[in-house]
């Protein structure tokens, strides 16, 4: 459960109260029950369609399998511009986090864009190093990123104003979907749990209802906190502004504990964020272009995983929302939304697998998510395009 928890919170979770603010507390309520029942939804449908193989799998190798070689690159695509959206939106955030956190703490002032750029060559030396020495980096960042959201959420309960909650514009509702459903990325992590508990898909099915759940309640007291203190106004222009969501709650109570706290969090939530996601993409990277991950490869793997990310955050420092809900409402929609239900529909009716589990619903249920998900992607294009 926690493996499957601690892989969704992140960065992602600095720009939900902002998205979600924009509705107000009680509709984000409902919408964020609707991404986290459909990702747990497609999260099942993997989990079947996992056990119809006998040997350890990850998700491109099972699309190819089920879905043929269009299904096997359009996975591949997913991915890469799922990897490359997500760091362009963190690398982004981390310019104004950065530059407030050395402000802080050695009291010197320098621009957000170089904050980027010492970010990004600080902490990309550490993804060069390899997976031995991020997993032991984020060892401690990831206790960081518990002790101060446990700090922050202790401290500011107190202080929420029930008022600001009810604050209510439904017609901004759907706007936080994209990202929502990005923030409840687990999938990935399907095939390593299911060769982790030997196949037992009950034990998996488990980890995944519980660990989404896990999830779904640390976002709700996160987004209770934050648009139960910071004005719709403030919420609006942080949006406007593209600033995560401690910038404003930072700003609503000045130099307390709390605000303190807010600074830790999103700095540990970046940092984490973007380790794992340039680890994971300069993997994928030497898996495309079928390189051995040496020293002498790494450098430039690195650079070409890292770089064009911070070029566009530097272009457009304000990308922030807009790069999550790209990866969110388009790639993650198509990867973890789109290619399981598919695959499901082709084992079960078409290659008639037989599977220890079976999510429910049959063919209505994958005709519902199939068009739900084609619903979200049609409206982020939309927004992309004419928006």
């Amino acid at each position: 459960m926690l493996l499957v928890a601690g892989s969704c919170v992140g960065a992602g979770m600095l720009a939900l109260p902002i998205l979600t603010g924009l509705a107000g507390f009680y509709p984000s309520l409902i919408v964020m029950v609707v991404a986290w029942s459909f990702m747990t939804f497609t999260g099942l449908l993997l989990i079947e369609v996992n056990g119809w193989f006998k040997q350890q799998v990850n998700l491109i190798s099972m699309t190819q399998e089920s879905l043929g070689r269009s299904g096997r690159i359009l996975a591949w695509l997913s991915y890469l511009f799922l990897f490359y959206s997500l760091l362009v939106a963190y690398t982004a955030a981390s310019g104004k986090v950065f530059a407030a956190i050395l402000e802080s703490f050695l009291e010197v002032a320098v621009p957000p864009w170089v904050a980027s750029m010492f970010f990004t060559f600080l902490f990309g030396v550490i993804v060069y190093l390899g997976t031995r020495t991020v997993d032991l980096v984020n060892r401690f960042l990831m206790i960081g990123l518990i002790a101060t959201y446990l700090g922050m959420i202790g401290l500011g309960l107190s202080r929420i104003d029930p008022g600001l909650l009810a604050y209510s514009m439904p017609q901004y509702t759907l706007l936080s979907l994209p990202v929502l459903v990005v923030s409840f990325g687990f999938q990935n992590m399907i095939p390593s749990l299911t060769a982790y508990m030997k196949g037992d898909l009950k034990r998996v099915r488990a980890s995944i209802i519980g660990g989404s759940l896990i999830t779904l309640f640390v976002y709700l007291i996160w987004s209770m906190l934050v648009l139960g203190v910071v004005a719709p106004a403030e919420i609006h222009n942080s949006y406007l502004r593209g600033e995560e969501a401690t910038i404003p709650l930072r700003s609503m109570l000045g130099s307390t504990g709390i605000s303190q706290f807010a600074q830790g969090f999103a700095f540990f939530a970046i940092v984490t964020s973007f380790l794992a996601q340039g680890l994971t993409l300069t993997h994928f990277l030497a898996d495309g272009f079928k390189l051995q991950p040496k020293r002498s490869n790494v450098w430039w793997l690195a650079s070409l995983a890292l770089l064009p990310p911070l070029a566009l955050a530097l272009y457009n420092p304000t990308i922030f929302f807009s790069a999550l809900s790209f990866a969110g409402g388009v790639c993650a929609m198509i990867l973890f939304g789109i290619l399981p239900i598919c695959m499901a529909w082709v084992g079960r009716y078409t290659d008639r697998h037989a599977s220890h589990y079976h999510v429910s619903g049959g063919k209505p249920s994958l005709i519902i998510g199939f068009f739900f998900a084609l619903l979200v992607i049609g409206c982020e294009l939309f927004k992309l395009f004419f928006g």
